[in-house]
């Protein structure tokens, strides 16, 4: 295992897939979320900033063409030839089917663009969504970014998610039958959260027809209910080493055929609260690849195929 990856890394992938270096292109659209219209909520998830994780988003008072030209030729621009667009904060296929054609198109303006990504809730997939993401697909690789976070809906309900693990499941099943790849997000470290939680998310993921998982820790961003929470106590950040502890169970509990999208996730310095690791992104992954070679883990080492047939 010395000079083999211990896991699928996105960027192994991609040039596997694509044939060379390939790079996201992250988009704001300027959607909402019926988490926060009032149309289930109008709180959000009880961890999601202003901007709906979308802070590291550059040129996002711009226009999405503009956005998209913008990136293609900063720096960032020349150190790829193939890119894929990335509708990434908020819900982005909270729409009618007009305007999110209308926004989409917008990004695909460059022959260098070979993908659309579009991240959203399981309760903002249907037949028509679907139906349209995947007229894409002959031209573009096309997949969606699904939030789960945990497959515990007593701690869905708590993180104010409003939509439960069956439709999760049924946004995959709607995806996957117009053969649309689906990236699922989980976190480690919500509140109430236990060790069998986590168990039953790998479970869950793992009993479904999903390409991709995106994997991070819980950490706490100014003016959110999570804020509030741990200036009350009420919540308490996990440690680094729980963390990478709990991370090498999902990977090597996990299908060995899904590709990892990330392991950790990036807080704006200027609005993170806790915990303060979480800005140290080289000590999650040399810290997690430390681990992996310590043990002799790596990705399905202890995946049962047998619990899902």
């Amino acid at each position: 295992m010395e000079n083999k990856e211990r896991y699928n890394h996105l960027n192994t992938y991609y040039k596997n897939k694509f044939g060379e270096r390939t790079l996201k292109i992250c988009i704001d659209a300027g959607f909402t979320c019926p988490n926060r219209d009032g149309t289930l909520s109008s709180k959000g998830c009880i961890f999601c900033s202003q901007k709906g994780s979308g802070e590291l988003i550059k040129f996002s008072n711009l226009n999405i063409t503009k956005q998209v030209q913008n990136f293609l030729k900063s720096y960032r621009g020349k150190r790829a030839n193939k890119f894929i667009v990335y509708f990434q904060n908020f819900t982005n296929t909270y729409n009618s089917i007009p305007n999110l054609k209308k926004k989409y198109d917008a990004a695909l303006i460059d022959n260098r663009i070979i993908g659309l990504s579009v991240a959203t809730r399981p309760d903002c997939i249907n037949e028509e969504i679907a139906s349209l993401l995947a007229s894409y697909s002959n031209k573009y690789n096309v997949s969606v970014e699904l939030g789960l976070q945990t497959s515990n809906d007593r701690i869905g309900d708590l993180i104010n998610r409003c939509y439960s693990s069956t439709q999760f499941t049924n946004a995959v099943n709607i995806l996957r039958k117009h053969n649309i790849e689906v990236i699922a997000h989980i976190m480690i470290g919500l509140p109430t959260e236990t060790f069998e939680d986590i168990k039953n998310t790998v479970n869950f993921i793992n009993s479904h027809d999903i390409q991709g998982i995106k994997i991070h820790s819980t950490y706490v961003v100014k003016d959110t209910v999570l804020a509030n929470m741990y200036y009350e106590y009420k919540y308490i950040p996990i440690t680094l080493d729980y963390y990478l502890e709990n991370l090498a169970y999902v990977i090597t509990h996990l299908r060995p055929d899904i590709i990892i999208h990330r392991i950790s996730g990036d807080a704006p310095k200027d609005l993170l609260v806790a915990p303060k690791w979480n800005l140290h992104k080289k000590w999650i992954l040399n810290g997690f690849e430390k681990l992996l070679k310590e043990k002799d883990l790596w990705q399905g080492k202890f995946y049962d195929k047998s619990k899902y047939n």
